[in-house]
């Protein structure tokens, strides 16, 4: 029945006492409620029939009122007033009702307490999802906390929950005069073959956090905390959340599925396609692929992508369209088919009340189709054909083919050998050889019968994009590192396997860049990101950054954030270093995502350091912690081989002291929190390093405390600071702090820069610094950006003189617009002097080209020497320019524009360096 159509009660009422002898039992026996429901009074009906359980005895009062409720739902749903949604949504309401009033009654009964403290009913299967049919069984799980369960003081806590468990089957399953309740199957609990009925909560973590099969992630992707002790229970499923929803692309449940599927379809026994005897939940394109397609795609990307975590396979569908991983279309069809599967089952099992779901021969399919609403067996399989078929085939394109894979069977050496030359490898036979040692055993990555099939799968492939880059035996070397550094890569092989896209950004990454390459070495689930839909855009703000570094974390505490955060910041600068490197993305917004990454872990490591130690320490009243940023993380514009250059302070009284239970004088409390914060940020975790911090620019160096006091701080750059340290300065930016403070320590920079200074001392100390840099840092290539003469470094020198000399053309302070010059952004700052006629207009230009050339060059040629072939063509493109030729030359004009810019500031030539000479 459509679900747009008025209701027909009438022809539901006609067609249950006709077709379905259970249904006109349970009218027979419900009179009041069968008047309801023939005037069309169906949420009557509903309350009436929840009336039924408030009979003190719970046997009676379940059995009575599960018969009534079956009877409205079925007879709402055969006129077409209940959608499918509604009658699923009620059965499963009325289980979990009925499983919490067993436990209670189960408890009360031995201890006479009322109270399910400490004993745990997780609902699998269609119950977890909220889609339970007239005749489920119910799939629980039921745990017990030893130190909270009710039970007498006689009793062990263990056999106390053997007790209530035999307790809560036989008051659902046992059979009496009112029939029963509800089936249960406690057969999916951890080791059930040899487990209790209940099982200890610690022992199923363990077996859960270690020793669970592949199936039961799958069966917990729709667990849910149903009775019983439902908050314990909801903490339960968060300690095993990590099981479920691995951070890694899991693109080996496909390969579990598909294995599943056919072993399901090998011992179904029925015809594979809809006739008598075809299992609609079993069978080819039945109601069992559809879930299974759905859960599939959810254990693959689940981990990373949090809004696919939702238990139903209509919501699953759903979130799977909207985040782009199915077609919208495949989400309508695939959704289409599973209500109208899920109805006939419905119809199969009202008929007798059976947990069938095997379509019938003769006159007996012909009466379930009448009861449906059709004229007859014909025409139900002819529909249930074209659904089947049109589900089957999406799934099968999921799971790659109708039958199970061949296994791959591996080349003779002197054939592969063959091969590899043809491909274009140097020495092909030794090459060969030395791939095939790949696969005796040597590296755990591919030892196990199921890696080596993914890597047979993988290898031609792999090995021929090789053959095409730059440097085809650089490449085979770092993939070797990756092979040695890991202890299983099968996931790795399947996800390249299954996405031969990523193989040429491998390549690359493997070819191109050094610290991407070294980076995969050391974490090859990296490659995740790759196959991320965002992954080839750029980060959102800090707050979103931050807020993914928090949902990322597995547990609520420090250590799991601190991992958190390192993982992130991994995938994202990762992520920007493919961006970088196939030209997806301009360097200078990609200098801007990195620095607004480094960004959200201060804040989030400095927030959670703060929390940390205020436990121990307590806090300082009217005082905190700030955190100033230098250097490219000042100016907003990182590279990926930035330290971040930071200095500590704190505010109020020096002399002031904490009020924890081990309390610290401001000074050793500011200083030693300081320290944490920096280990939070640089010191290794499991998950790796994060950051090299450079705290070297605070007041008196390394011979300096790591935090000083604001008030000192002001102090020192008034009355102490050299010139450099009054430039490096004007590239500070507050970066942690309340606002009141941010605003305080502001006011204190604006100070210093706007101070009055001596401008030819000012101009000589600037050439001075300049001219020692040179000589002690020279240009290390000729792509050097930052450190040749007419690059980088000059343009920041001639900007800090700009900013510290502190007047516009006329001689007037800076102010206004032209205020814009004392931004810690470089490119804000070079608007704002050329607003106030103190700098060329044309110098934006080959600051933006240089900044390019560093950003991109960090990754492309790190140590500023040309870059083979490829990396010379992508570090062209990242630049703007069509060849690596035409980009020297815009390099060699960019730093001329440079040299007659500091010929017209500071009077001088740039004098080229011996190596530029030479070069």
């Amino acid at each position: 029945m459509g679900e747009n159509r008025k209701p027909d009660w009438e022809s539901a009422l006609h067609r249950a006492r006709t077709h379905a002898p259970f249904l006109g039992r349970a009218l027979e026996r419900n009179p009041e409620l069968a008047a309801l429901l023939a005037r069309g009074e169906g949420e009557a009906a509903l309350v009436w029939a929840r009336e039924q359980g408030a009979n003190p005895d719970p046997e009676v009062a379940l059995r009575r009122e599960r018969l009534a409720l079956a009877a409205a739902l079925a007879v709402g749903d055969l006129a077409g007033a209940f959608p499918l949604s509604r009658v699923v949504g009620e059965l499963t309401a009325f289980a979990d009702r009925a499983l919490d009033r067993a436990i209670r009654t189960a408890i009360t009964e031995r201890t006479g307490s009322d109270s399910a403290d400490g004993f745990i009913a997780l609902a699998l299967g269609k119950q977890g999802a909220g889609e339970l049919n007239y005749s489920s069984d119910i799939d629980p799980i039921l745990l017990f906390d030893r130190e909270r369960l009710p039970r007498r003081a006689s009793d062990d806590p263990g056999e106390a929950a053997q007790r209530y468990a035999r307790r809560v089957v036989a008051l659902l399953a046992g059979n009496t005069a009112d029939g029963y309740v509800l089936r249960v199957d406690l057969r999916l609990r951890p080791a059930s073959e040899i487990s209790p009925l209940a099982v200890p909560v610690g022992s199923a973590l363990t077996h859960y956090q270690g020793q669970a099969l592949a199936w039961e992630r799958a069966a917990f992707i729709r667990a849910r905390a149903a009775a019983g002790d439902i908050l314990a229970g909801e903490d339960f499923l968060t300690q095993i959340r990590p099981f479920v929803w691995r951070s890694q692309l899991d693109f080996g449940a496909i390969e579990e599925i598909s294995a599943l599927t056919h072993r399901i379809r090998d011992s179904h026994a029925g015809p594979p396609a809809p006739g008598p005897g075809f299992d609609v939940k079993r069978g080819r394109g039945g109601i069992r692929e559809i879930e299974f397609y759905a859960q599939t795609l959810q254990l693959i990307h689940g981990g990373r992508d949090t809004s696919l975590r939702v238990r139903g396979t209509h919501p699953a569908l759903d979130a799977l369209a909207a985040a782009g991983w199915i077609a919208p279309e495949n989400a309508v069809t695939l959704g289409e088919a599973y209500d109208r599967l899920r109805q006939v089952e419905h119809r199969l099992q009202m008929v007798n009340d059976r947990q069938t779901h095997t379509l019938p021969d003769g006159e007996a399919m012909d009466n379930v189709a009448r009861l449906d609403g059709l004229a007859d067996g014909v025409a139900l399989i002819a529909e249930l054909t074209a659904v089947t078929a049109r589900s089957a085939r999406l799934y099968e394109e999921l799971i790659g083919r109708s039958e199970p894979a061949p296994a791959p069977v591996p080349m003779p050496v002197s054939a592969f050998a063959r091969q590899l030359g043809e491909w274009g490898f140097p020495d092909p036979d030794v090459l060969a050889e030395r791939v095939e040692g790949w696969r005796d055993g040597r590296y755990a990555a591919i030892r196990s019968p199921q890696a080596l099939a993914a890597w047979d799968r993988l290898a031609p492939a792999l090995l021929e994009a090789m053959a095409h880059s730059d440097d085809p035996m650089r490449a085979v070397t770092r993939w070797e590192r990756i092979l040695e550094s890991v202890p299983s890569a099968i996931t790795t092989f399947r996800l390249l396997g299954a996405r031969p896209d990523l193989i040429r950004r491998l390549v690359a990454a493997l070819t191109l860049a050094p610290v991407l390459s070294d980076e995969l070495a050391r974490k090859p689930e990296l490659l995740d990101t790759m196959i991320d839909h965002d992954a080839l855009d750029l980060p959102g703000d800090v707050a979103q950054i931050m807020a993914r570094m928090k949902g990322a974390a597995i547990r609520d505490d420090y250590e799991s954030l601190l991992d958190a955060i390192r993982i992130v910041t991994g995938e994202v600068r990762f992520a920007l270093g493919i961006q970088l490197i196939e030209g997806l993305a301009d360097p200078l917004d990609i200098a801007r995502a990195l620095s607004r990454t480094a960004e959200a872990a201060l804040r989030l490591a400095a927030d959670a350091t703060v929390e940390e130690f205020a436990a121990k320490h307590g806090r300082i009243a009217g005082s905190e912690l700030l955190i100033l940023g230098l250097g490219r993380l000042g100016g907003g514009a990182l590279t990926h081989a930035s330290d971040l250059d930071i200095v500590y302070l704190f505010s109020g009284d020096f002399s002031a002291q904490s009020d924890g239970v081990r309390p610290l004088g401001a000074t050793t409390y500011y200083n030693r929190l300081a320290s944490r914060v920096g280990a939070a940020l640089s010191v290794p975790t499991a998950q790796g390093a994060l950051y090299e911090v450079d705290t070297r620019l605070r007041p008196q160096g390394n011979q300096g405390p790591l935090a000083v006091s604001c008030e000192a701080f002001g102090k020192y750059q008034r009355e102490a600071a050299w010139t450099w340290e009054h430039m490096a300065l004007a590239r500070a930016r507050v970066l942690y702090g309340s606002p009141a403070m941010r605003a305080e320590l502001e006011a204190v920079l604006a100070e210093v820069l706007h101070a009055r200074r001596d401008k030819a001392a000012l101009r000589e100390a600037v050439l001075a610094m300049r001219a020692e840099m040179a000589k002690h840092k020279p240009q290390s290539g000729p792509i050097d950006a930052k450190l040749a003469r007419g690059g980088l470094v000059d343009i920041e020198f001639l900007v800090h003189y700009l900013q510290l000399k502190n007047e516009a053309a006329d001689g007037s302070p800076l102010a206004g617009a032209a205020a814009q010059s004392l931004s810690p952004d470089l490119e804000v700052a070079l608007g704002g002097l050329a607003a106030a006629g103190l700098i060329p207009v044309d110098l934006a230009a080959p600051h933006a080209l240089m900044s390019r050339m560093l950003v991109a060059g960090r990754l492309l040629a790190p140590d500023g020497r040309e870059p083979p072939p490829s990396g010379a063509r992508a570090l062209a493109r990242a630049c703007g320019h069509a060849t690596y030729a035409e980009l020297l030359d815009a390099f060699a004009a960019a730093r001329q524009s440079v040299a007659r810019a500091w010929k017209q500031i500071l009077g001088t030539d740039i004098l080229p360096s011996q190596q530029e000479t030479q070069t």
